[in-house]
């Protein structure tokens, strides 16, 4: 199945996609730059979108593919939201849509928070998305319905 025609739980978005020698491209506005148009990568431009244009994240706040270094290997966070002073507020990590949102997945992005210490963070395959909070009276992440619009975080 080609990516764009995966109907994920999310608002439609209109996309820059074009092929190339490689094949499918589409445009990233963060890296300012096409990238593969893999399941995964349709996942992530949707998700980034959604942040952006319905929960109005200012897009020069947004990190994609953002290194970390973890016990010492080099990793990289899907998607990354700053606050207005610089500091990572959430964290969101991306699925193809065939991938089944499981335990390990959850504990991948509570790996990568360990070094980014966000309050929030999201787990999204395009068709289901869980959203969390870290509750630090209760010392662990609280599962909400929604994530806040950007000025509520």
């Amino acid at each position: 199945m080609i990516p764009e025609d995966i109907q994920l739980n999310l608002p439609t978005f209109g996309h820059r996609i074009k092929n190339s020698e490689k094949g499918k491209t589409i445009f990233d506005p963060v890296r300012n730059k096409y990238v593969a148009l893999t399941p995964e990568e349709w996942v992530r431009q949707n998700f980034l979108q959604y942040l952006v244009q319905i929960k109005k994240t200012p897009q020069s706040l947004v990190r994609v593919e953002m290194h970390l270094k973890l016990n010492g290997l080099a990793k990289r966070s899907d998607i990354v939201v700053h606050n207005r002073q610089g500091n990572p507020l959430l964290a969101v990590e991306c699925k193809a849509p065939t991938v089944k949102i499981t335990q390990s997945v959850f504990e991948q992005l509570a790996r990568y928070n360990l070094q980014l210490k966000v309050p929030y963070l999201v787990v999204t395959n395009g068709l289901t998305h869980f959203f969390c909070q870290y509750s630090d009276t209760e010392k662990q992440y609280l599962f909400l319905k929604d994530i806040p619009e950007y000025d509520s975080l």
